[in-house]
């Protein structure tokens, strides 16, 4: 992971609930390794996920391969040629960490908001301390 990169994880997907809005699909999901549980919503139109799949979730302060920071250009306004991590991804958006809660023993809650979209990831302090900025932008693929 590059200093970029806060945070990275593959989830299978455990929930698909798309009943409370047209476009938007709750997921939940469990990291391979168990020590994480995922909340996300997601806009369906734009990135359909069904129960059993598996995603990989990063969230970075950047999205330049190089660490640098975006400057004051968005991250679709990129030059012409220029990759960036948003390439490698199939759904990508821009956020605020808003809420950080201590859970059960070494346990942390991070809640982030992407435009009234929301994730929820609650593991190990260790993991997810590196969070702990205003704004990050979510990468996810299958």
């Amino acid at each position: 992971m590059s200093d970029s990169q806060l945070f990275e994880d593959t989830f299978a997907i455990t929930g698909v609930n798309a009943q409370k809005y047209d476009r938007v699909t709750r997921l939940a999901g469990t990291s391979v390794n168990a020590d994480t549980a995922l909340t996300l919503d997601v806009n369906s139109e734009l990135y359909p996920v069904a129960m059993g799949e598996n995603i990989t979730l990063m969230l970075a302060n950047t999205l330049n391969l190089d660490g640098t920071k975006m400057g004051e250009r968005g991250w679709r306004e990129q030059r012409e040629g220029e990759a960036t991590l948003a390439d490698m991804y199939d759904y990508v958006c821009y956020g605020k960490v808003y809420r950080f809660e201590e859970g059960e023993g070494d346990m942390i809650k991070v809640f982030v908001s992407f435009g009234g979209l929301l994730l929820y990831l609650e593991g190990p302090y260790k993991k997810l301390t590196g969070l702990r900025i205003d704004y990050v932008y979510m990468l996810v693929k299958k």
